[in-house]
């Protein structure tokens, strides 16, 4: 049974969940194109509300262009 306040909370999961989706599609893409099977794996098993596929993208990505 829900209460009066779980309203937000609801909203809450699913505006985190479509986060989450959004970040770890992005990496996977990015993994499976650049072949690093272990961030693929990881990405794919654990979640990080978005936080490993950031890292991922912005800190650890190999083959940079310009870099």
């Amino acid at each position: 049974m829900a209460t009066e306040g779980s309203g937000w909370f609801l909203a809450l999961i699913i505006v985190l969940a479509i986060w989450e989706l959004l970040w770890k599609g992005i990496g996977l893409w990015k993994a499976a194109k650049k072949e690093q099977k272990y961030w693929f794996i990881a990405m794919l098993v654990l979640n990080t509300a978005g936080i490993l596929p950031i890292l991922y993208i912005f800190l650890f990505q190999k083959g940079k262009k310009g870099v």
